[in-house]
């Protein structure tokens, strides 16, 4: 069990279901071991354990346990939450579509966390969602990442961004990888080079005039 003078923050992680949620979470095997599940919110919740150069800090993972696929989570599942990820699949437009509606429900309940925007299987080579079209993190000031998680690929990015803003330290870093499980499937290297040169080519293209989450 994480040592109680550890600092925990509640994570929430949202997004549509058969994004990848809880494959992301489940890659972290010692959170795995840990889980807990309350069955009143239908919530499994598993705390991640990350060894920093300024000592160990643990997130409590909030996974839905397939709840949003009745539309929508309970308040109960937001309130007290300290920081969030944002799931989508890159090769599903309607996950990226639905963003907006997520993020809504984090602000709404949980003011001025930090939130990390994720899209998900990458390995797949039938990439839908393109970089230029990812867009929303830009307007609402949030961090991106491309991620894998059946390859692991980025797995530890957004948590290494969530724990800088919630510790105020952007020095901060990982000084020991987290106990993953084996990569499931393995991603082309070439592949990974073209998504970073596309997103870097993205992040320096003006934003487009119309605000779709608007509509």
């Amino acid at each position: 069990m994480a040592d109680p003078n550890t600092p925990t923050f509640k994570l929430v992680l949202v997004g549509d279901g058969g994004t990848g949620k809880t494959t992301f979470v489940k890659r972290h095997l010692t959170g795995e071991f840990e889980k807990r599940y309350f069955a009143t919110q239908g919530v499994e919740c598993h705390p991640l354990l990350f060894h920093t150069n300024c000592g160990p800090i643990c997130f409590d993972t909030w996974d839905t346990a397939g709840q949003e696929k009745f539309g929508g989570l309970r308040d109960g599942y937001y309130i007290d939450g300290q920081c969030a990820v944002i799931m989508f699949d890159v090769t599903a437009r309607v996950t990226y579509k639905n963003v907006p509606n997520w993020h809504r429900d984090i602000v709404r309940v949980c003011e001025n966390v930090p939130i990390v925007l994720c899209g998900n299987k990458v390995d797949i080579k039938d990439r839908k969602v393109k970089a230029k079209a990812i867009t929303f993190h830009r307007k609402k000031n949030l961090q991106y990442y491309d991620i894998s998680a059946k390859s692991n690929y980025n797995f530890e990015k957004p948590f290494l961004w969530l724990a800088r803003k919630l510790l105020g330290n952007a020095a901060l870093e990982f000084v020991a990888a987290p106990a993953l499980a084996p990569p499931e499937v393995q991603i082309d290297p070439a592949l990974i080079d073209q998504y970073n040169a596309e997103l870097a080519n993205a992040a320096a293209q003006p934003l487009p005039v119309e605000d779709e989450d608007d509509l």
